[in-house]
C-alpha cells in the first residue's frame, strides 16, 4: 500500500515533507456484503485517484528503489557475499531464529536490523558476536534500498559474508521491496493461522523459502501443519518449507544446508560470469 497511497509522490513545496489529498470519489467492487478494493489493474484503490495514476506511482517509486537495490547487490557481489531479506509478521520468533542460526553458522556474518523504534533486536544480535547496525523507520513499515545502502557502509562486511536483512514485522509492505538481496525467506509461526499465506499472498510469492517456525508449539495449538504448507503452495508453487524451532533445534540442520547451497550456488554462477 504504501508503494501507491500516493505518500512517494506529493510533497508540500518547500517543506519536503509529503502530503496525502484524498476524495472520496472512487468506489470498490462489492460482492454481495464484502467490499474489496484489490481487483483494478493497480491491485489497490485509494480515494480519488485512478488506477492509471496509481500504476505510475508505484512504479516511479520502485523504479528509484531499484536503483538503490542493484547498487547493494553489485556491492555484495564484490565481496562475495551471500545476502537474505528475513521478512514475517510481528512476533514470529525471527530474531530467536536469527540468534540460533548465528550461533550455529560457521564464518562471517553480519546482520541489519530493522524496527521502526528502539535498538532491542540488534543488541540481542551483538550477543551473539556477530556485528549489526539497526535501523529505524519511524513511521515506515518496511527497510527499502536505500536505508540498507546506508547500513552497508556502517557495517563494512568481509569478504564472503552471509548478511542477513532482518525486515520490520509486516506481511504486506516488504514484498515489494527488493533491498539488494539474494533471496527472501518468510518465516511463519505456526501459531499465526494457517490461512496466512491465502490472506497475505504477495509475501509468500517473493520468498523463495518459508521457515515454518515454533514447531514445538504445534501440538498445543491445534495446528495441521500439512494444510500451512499447502496453502504455502497454492499461492507459490516453487517455495520451498522448512519446519523449524529455535527451542528445539528441530530444522535447524537443514536451515543452515539452505543456506550453504545457496551460498555455493551464487558463487559458482560468479565464477561462471
Amino acid at each position: 500500500m504504501c508503494t501507491v497511497c500516493g505518500c512517494g509522490d506529493g510533497k508540500v513545496e518547500g517543506s519536503g515533507q509529503h502530503t496525502h489529498s484524498h476524495s472520496h470519489g472512487d468506489k470498490p467492487h462489492n460482492h454481495g456484503h464484502d467490499i474489496h478494493y484489490g481487483t483494478g489493474p493497480a491491485g489497490v484503490a485509494v480515494p480519488g485517484m485512478s488506477q492509471e495514476r496509481l500504476i505510475e506511482i508505484e512504479t516511479g517509486i520502485l523504479s528509484q528503489n531499484d536503483r538503490h537495490a542493484a547498487e547493494n547487490r553489485a556491492r555484495l557481489a564484490a565481496l562475495h557475499a551471500f545476502s537474505v531479506n528475513l521478512v514475517s509478521s510481528p512476533g514470529s520468533g525471527k530474531t530467536t531464529l536469527l540468534c540460533a542460526t548465528i550461533r550455529a553458522m560457521e564464518g562471517p556474518v553480519a546482520v541489519i536490523e530493522g524496527d521502526q523504534q528502539t535498538t532491542n533486536d540488534a543488541d540481542r544480535i551483538r550477543e551473539t558476536g556477530a556485528p549489526a547496525v539497526q535501523i529505524n523507520t519511524g513511521k515506515g513499515c518496511h527497510l527499502d534500498g536505500h536505508m540498507v545502502g546506508h547500513a552497508l557502509d556502517h557495517l563494512s562486511p568481509e569478504q564472503g559474508t552471509t548478511l542477513f536483512i532482518e525486515n520490520v514485522g509486516n506481511l504486506v509492505c516488504p514484498a515489494a521491496f527488493d533491498l539488494g538481496e539474494d533471496a527472501k525467506v518468510a518465516i511463519l509461526s505456526v501459531t499465526e493461522g494457517e490461512d496466512k499465506p491465502l490472506k497475505y499472498p504477495d509475501m509468500f510469492t517473493a520468498s523463495k523459502l518459508a521457515l515454518l517456525n515454533k514447531v514445538d508449539l504445534a501440538p498445543h495449538c491445534d495446528v495441521d501443519m500439512d494444510l500451512y504448507e499447502a496453502n504455502l503452495k497454492r499461492v507459490n508453487p516453487l517455495i520451498e518449507v522448512i519446519r523449524v524451532s529455535a527451542r528445539t533445534g528441530e530444522g535447524l540442520e537443514r536451515w543452515l544446508a539452505w543456506l550453504r547451497a545457496e551460498a555455493q550456488a551464487k558463487r559458482i554462477k560468479q565464477a561462471a560470469e
